[in-house]
């Protein structure tokens, strides 16, 4: 029997207008809300990911990250 989607955690965040315009864009194209879509990516995280590029995408976000705050 498949396990039921409970949304049961909810918390404030704060996204770039990139990410939400990308996240509601993937939600919209799976037709689900934003929490279904984030649960999606956060519950599949191991298998999208590609373990080639994370690293540098991540350490570029992280490189920029203090000017894209300002």
């Amino acid at each position: 029997m498949p396990k039921r989607l409970r949304l049961t955690r909810r918390f404030p965040v704060a996204m770039s207008e990139d990410g939400y315009r990308r996240l509601k864009r993937f939600a919209k194209e799976s037709d689900l809300d934003e929490g279904e879509a984030l649960s999606f990516l956060f519950e599949n995280f191991d298998r999208i990911l590609n373990e080639d590029t994370f690293g540098h995408k991540l350490r570029n976000f992280q490189a920029t990250l203090a000017d894209r705050k300002k």
